[in-house]
C-alpha cells in the first residue's frame, strides 16, 4: 500500500488521456473520462479497438 498515491495519479492521468482520445474520435470526453475512472486500461482498449467500428452517437 506504499505506492497508492502513484497508482491514483497514474489512473487519473490515464482517464484524462482517454478523454482526449475520445474527443479526437468525436466521442464524449466527459463520459469516457468517467468510464476510464472505473475501467482504466480496459477503456483505452475499447476506445482504440472498438470505437472506430461504432457509429457516431452525435
Amino acid at each position: 500500500m506504499h505506492r497508492q498515491p502513484e497508482f491514483v495519479a497514474g489512473w487519473g492521468t490515464l482517464a484524462l488521456l482517454n478523454a482526449g482520445l475520445a474527443q479526437s474520435k468525436n466521442r464524449s470526453g466527459l463520459a469516457w473520462f468517467l468510464i476510464s475512472l472505473f475501467l482504466g486500461p480496459i477503456a483505452t482498449f475499447l476506445l482504440v479497438a472498438v470505437c472506430d467500428r461504432l457509429p457516431d452517437s452525435r
